[in-house]
């Protein structure tokens, strides 16, 4: 900051979402440049397992993983759609199960950093995909949507914690913040989510500050 550092933060390294609010205090930026990576790449396999099971291109498909980058993450499914339309009504055209063909799309996302991990060391390659992706909006200006986590003050009722959720990005970094509609069980979620967060958020911080 010394050297007249005018620019935005991405942050990647995790914990991402503690890391990016740590950041953000100790920079003085604004939230909106500050952008943790947050559930991109969790919100861009989500779609990829979707299109997979429906048979569309994962391009089509709008559908966002909230929350921590964590164990606390979740599928927002009541918002999630494809061409206007829910992806659940999409998956009940394939099958009675939807919730078990739900849960198995969730635990395929979920896990899959682990398996390739296990296969190759790390997972390199879907992290520098999103955050090119997130740079490309930035510097192109696009007014694109996608999931990244942001700080949250009031948003969904919570203040001081960066959570995945939906956001536009332009040159100025986060240029607005989704709030999006949420189902019981997804407030509950997210809830939970933010409640991890902030405790080991707090605590961090107190140990760095002294």
């Amino acid at each position: 900051m010394a050297s007249g550092f005018d620019g935005l933060f991405l942050v990647a390294a995790n914990p991402v979402d503690i890391l990016s609010y740590a950041v953000k205090e100790f920079s003085g930026f604004p939230r909106e440049r500050v952008i943790s990576s947050g559930t991109s790449l969790d919100s861009a396999r989500f779609c990829d397992e979707i299109s997979r099971y429906v048979e569309v291109d994962p391009r089509d498909v709008s559908a966002f993983i909230m929350g921590e980058h964590g164990d606390t993450s979740f599928p927002v499914w009541s918002n999630a759609s494809i061409g206007g339309r829910k992806v659940t009504d999409w998956i009940a055209d394939k099958t009675d199960d939807v919730d078990g063909v739900k849960e198995k799309i969730y635990t395929n996302v979920r896990d899959v950093a682990y398996r390739i991990i296990e296969t190759k060391g790390a997972t390199y390659y879907g992290v520098a995909t999103v955050l090119a992706r997130i740079c490309r909006h930035i510097i192109e200006d696009s007014h694109s949507i996608i999931t990244v986590g942001a700080c949250l003050e009031g948003e969904y009722g919570y203040h001081g914690v960066y959570m995945g959720t939906p956001c536009i990005l332009g040159r100025n970094g986060i240029e607005k913040i989704i709030e999006l509609p949420l189902s019981e069980e997804e407030k509950e979620k997210m809830d939970i989510s933010y409640h991890a967060l902030k405790t080991v958020q707090d605590k961090g911080m107190k140990e760095v500050q002294g």
